[in-house]
């Protein structure tokens, strides 16, 4: 389980196929203190499996599924992405509660820069839109933000000028493609009323 709370930007060294998926090799020496093999870390918002330890390098191996369900096919090296270590016990939970299982893909319509943040309007499907909530919560690759509003295509986030610079979001343009995740209550609420025939 994660946060949505950042730890660190790290640099993609290398984004290779491996048999139906893809190998992806990183450079983040903040997110290695303490990691094993075998660890879960949130990579731009999807849980992936560290597979490899090597100084300030880490692996990880994304399948066939994960690929077809995220925007990691189109990581390339030298793309800067978004790290979190799973969430420890002891911890607080600053952010909200992520799971790193991706439910869509959004794509970026317009940042709309005002006097100390950034308005940024997202593209996605009506099931990941129809599941979001004004004031709710919504991950971003890997960012924990709070909903402005909401439409049937879409949604509006703020950017606060921290969230611009310790994550990847400052960087994106019209076009780009973001990793979703809705918060987990509501898909649970919309699964019972799916069973009890209310939706």
């Amino acid at each position: 389980m994660f946060t949505g709370i950042v730890e660190s930007v790290g640099v993609v060294l290398s984004a290779e196929p491996q048999g139906d998926g893809r190998q992806f090799r990183v450079r983040c020496a903040d997110v290695v203190e303490g990691v094993r093999l075998g660890d879960s870390i949130a990579f731009n918002g999807t849980c992936l499996t560290v597979t490899e330890l090597q100084g300030d390098e880490i692996s990880f191996d994304a399948v066939r599924e994960t690929i077809d369900c995220t925007g990691l096919g189109d990581v390339t090296a030298g793309e800067r992405i978004n790290l979190e270590r799973a969430m420890r016990a002891d911890a607080r939970l600053d952010g909200h509660i992520v799971q790193g299982h991706v439910d869509g893909v959004g794509k970026v319509v317009e940042l709309k820069r005002r006097d100390d943040d950034v308005e940024l309007h997202i593209d996605c499907a009506e099931d990941v839109a129809g599941l979001l909530v004004d004031k709710g919560s919504v991950t971003v690759q890997g960012v924990s933000l709070t909903v402005v509003a909401v439409s049937n295509a879409g949604f509006y986030v703020a950017l606060i000028p921290h969230t611009l610079e310790v994550t990847t979001l400052g960087t994106l343009e019209p076009g780009d493609l973001v990793n979703l995740e809705v918060d987990i209550l509501g898909k649970y609420v919309a699964r019972y009323l799916e069973r009890r025939g209310a939706i």
